[in-house]
């Protein structure tokens, strides 16, 4: 099917609101996003997962360092902390469309 302006179709969460924390990992190299829906961080930074896009874009996951929260590449965080090894597989939603 046609995504539309979407980056994936479904994405895997912690809950079914995907406000749950899934992960917590450290960034291996700095990351300056192409435009703001993406986080940026530094290496050596935390950075916390809520979802893992899946299907078209599985290379994004979301989540948050410090209080800004986007999109980033899941190659660039080695994870150090599960919070759930649940994860619920769920449709994407409004929040995912390009602007």
């Amino acid at each position: 099917p046609e995504l539309g302006r979407r980056f994936a179709e479904r994405k895997r969460c912690a809950d079914p609101e995907c406000s749950l924390l899934m992960c917590r990992g450290k960034a291996t190299q700095d990351f300056k996003g192409p435009d703001c829906r993406f986080v940026n961080f530094k290496k050596g930074e935390a950075v916390y997962v809520y979802y893992k896009l899946i299907g078209k874009s599985t290379e994004l996951w979301a989540g948050s360092v410090g209080s800004d929260f986007g999109y980033f590449p899941k190659d660039l965080l080695e994870i150090n902390h599960n919070y759930s090894n649940e994860e619920l597989e769920l449709p994407t939603d409004v929040s995912l469309y390009l602007f």
